[in-house]
């Protein structure tokens, strides 16, 4: 699935505003790759999940959300996502490329990402062949899920993008 025009345009406003900007809209709100839930349900894992994919037991089970509180929720969790890619990521990256790895870690969690085949081939300074690697993380629950498939495809689209330029519709 390839970034909605809707998606893409909000992720070109973004450019020079930061990777975590970009992670934040990438995932936030009723565009982004999560799919905002105001109210707790259990995830396909069978896991509490509420908002932009918060997990936690801070869950409150029957509570509505806010978008604020969404808000809020999404950039605490991508807090400690930003310092450990960032510190594990040994090459220059784009700004879209470290968003894309910010959306990757916050969905698979860090210790898959610091384990990770993709990683290693990042570090080696193979970008193509590390952004490739994103698609074979579409397993949840032990199935192939096509919501998985389809937000890979949308990490791929933001890590091969070095510019603004390469989201732009061709």
């Amino acid at each position: 699935m390839a970034l909605s025009n809707s998606l893409r345009n909000k992720l070109i406003a973004a450019a020079g505003g930061g990777s975590m900007l970009i992670a934040t809209i990438l995932l936030g709100g009723k565009d982004g790759v999560e799919g905002r839930a105001y109210e707790p349900y259990k995830d396909v894992a069978g896991v509490w999940t509420v908002c932009d994919g918060h997990t936690g037991n801070d869950i409150v089970k029957g509570k509505k959300y806010t978008d604020r509180e969404c808000d809020r929720l999404l950039w605490n969790d991508l807090q400690p996502v930003k310092r450990s890619v960032d510190s594990l990521v040994k090459v220059p990256l784009a700004e879209y490329q470290r968003a894309a790895l910010y959306s990757f870690t916050y969905n698979v969690g860090t210790g898959a990402f610091s384990k990770s085949t993709l990683l290693k081939r990042l570090n080696t300074g193979d970008v193509d062949g590390a952004c490739e690697e994103l698609r074979r993380w579409v397993y949840a629950g032990g199935m192939k899920w096509r919501g998985l498939m389809n937000r890979r495809d949308m990490e791929k689209s933001l890590c091969l993008a070095e510019t603004a330029d390469d989201l732009a519709d061709k």
